[in-house]
């Protein structure tokens, strides 16, 4: 399976990128229906920034996956009414250095932190290696902003 990734430049040059989001969302990523839940999730990605690829496996314990088979009850906003919800997503955000952590949530229930993990270099590049070495590029702006403000490697860890 393959997902995608957004690049986010704050509006003005602003915010700060540092860190992970107190409320992950769901992203661009690919979404897996009616299969059962993973115990494993394979992961390789090209990191614009750096330029440099990645590849990691991120193991999902019992814990995490009793957490997705968890009823609650929870206020949903959507609606306005009390509901019984899962968390039925697994997000995996991604950061230059390698690091990635992992949340599950569900539409109205918040959040849970389940791991981060330190993945390692690719040294097939991106692609597998079909490229040739080339990565992808940044845009402008996003390249204007590395460039001005730096990555804040560490801050992700």
């Amino acid at each position: 399976m393959s997902g995608t990734a957004a690049i986010q430049t704050p509006p003005n040059n602003g915010g700060n990128p540092k860190g992970w989001p107190e409320n992950p969302g769901w992203g661009k990523g690919k979404y897996v229906t009616g299969a059962d839940l993973p115990k494993k999730i394979y992961v390789r990605w090209q990191s614009l920034v750096e330029p440099q690829t990645y590849k990691m496996v991120i193991e999902i314990p019992e814990s995490t996956r009793e957490l997705m088979r968890r009823e609650e009850k929870v206020f949903c906003a959507f609606d306005g009414k009390f509901i019984t919800d899962y968390r039925e997503a697994l997000v995996v955000n991604l950061a230059p250095g390698g690091i990635a952590k992992v949340w599950v949530l569900g539409p109205c229930l918040p959040p849970i932190e389940v791991t981060t993990v330190k993945a390692e270099i690719d040294p097939r590049g991106p692609y597998e290696g079909k490229s040739g070495g080339k990565y992808d590029s940044l845009t402008d702006v996003s390249k204007a902003y590395v460039e001005k403000f730096g990555v804040p490697y560490g801050s992700w860890e």
